[in-house]
């Protein structure tokens, strides 16, 4: 079994225990244990970033500390927690200098970046560390009619340079994974567009445009349902439809999930066991699909 120390964020436990409880139940299922740590914080996220990047690294580090301290590579389900501490891990391992400024600030905590683990999003842990083979061997419930839009989001594949998760312009690991569970892979217009999930609050008319564009193309599409890995893109598409009902009269009923949760399912884990009472939008008919 290889073992990870799990970043799970601050939006994850706090809105959306589907997520995290569908990706424990299935990775444990591939044999990958999840190791909880102790005072972990936020990741300082991109926001954070754009005001100051020393304390943005800073504290990103100071959570790969604790992993390192337990010998263990970090693994992420947020894409912006993803983002954030592995641009920290990138640029520290590559900048001596920098990496002796953050030292300095972390050592007022007692810690010290060294540079000696990874850091990785769940699905390039299912791709490198369980591998497409032994997942299709591992699906007890294929996923054969069901039609799903993935749905990338912004964090997880740029700035590509430093992230190294695909091809910004032509990704292709979510879409493989989607496949391996037996589903087909539904191709829209403007896939890679932003959802308007961080632009909520701030400019919601906005957002909620963006967001209805994307529900518009994946219907025009004839998807199933959209698979998300952010926490926010979640929010910005399944409550987000609730709020294009009020304002354009329009009804969508496209169920959203996170992939651990199409994962869980196709790996044989009852639905009961996955919070997805939890959705706004109800996916029944996606379950009607599978079970």
């Amino acid at each position: 079994m290889t073992s990870y120390a799990i970043f799970l964020g601050c939006t994850i436990p706090a809105r959306q225990p589907n997520y995290e409880l569908s990706a424990r139940k299935a990775l444990a299922k591939l044999g990958i244990e999840l190791i909880d740590l102790a005072n972990m914080t936020c990741c300082a996220p991109p926001p954070i970033q754009s005001i100051n990047l020393e304390a943005s690294l800073a504290i990103a580090a100071y959570n790969i500390c604790l992993a390192e301290e337990a010998d263990l590579n970090l693994i992420t389900l947020c894409t912006g927690c993803f983002e954030s501490l592995s641009i920290a891990n990138t640029m520290l391992k590559a900048d001596k200098q920098l990496k002796a400024k953050i030292n300095r600030i972390l050592s007022q905590a007692g810690k010290e970046f060294l540079g000696s683990k990874e850091v990785k999003h769940y699905l390039q842990v299912v791709t490198d560390d369980v591998g497409l083979e032994r997942l299709k061997q591992n699906v007890s419930k294929p996923l054969t009619n069901l039609k799903v839009a993935a749905f990338y989001g912004c964090h997880a594949l740029r700035p590509s340079e430093l992230l190294k998760f695909d091809d910004p312009e032509r990704p292709q690991i979510f879409e493989s994974l989607i496949e391996t569970l037996g589903a087909k892979n539904v191709e829209y217009r403007n896939k890679l567009k932003c959802c308007g999930g961080l632009l909520r609050g701030y400019s919601d008319d906005l957002a909620l445009n963006m967001a209805r564009e994307k529900l518009v193309n994946t219907t025009k599409a004839g998807a199933d349902c959209i698979a998300t890995l952010c926490p926010f893109c979640f929010v910005a598409l399944d409550i987000g439809q609730m709020q294009v009902k009020l304002k354009f009269n329009e009804i969508y009923d496209m169920p959203v999930l996170h992939y651990s949760e199409l994962l869980a399912l196709a790996l044989g884990i009852d639905p009961e066991e996955l919070a997805l009472k939890t959705h706004k939008i109800k996916v029944d008919k996606v379950l009607n699909k599978i079970i």
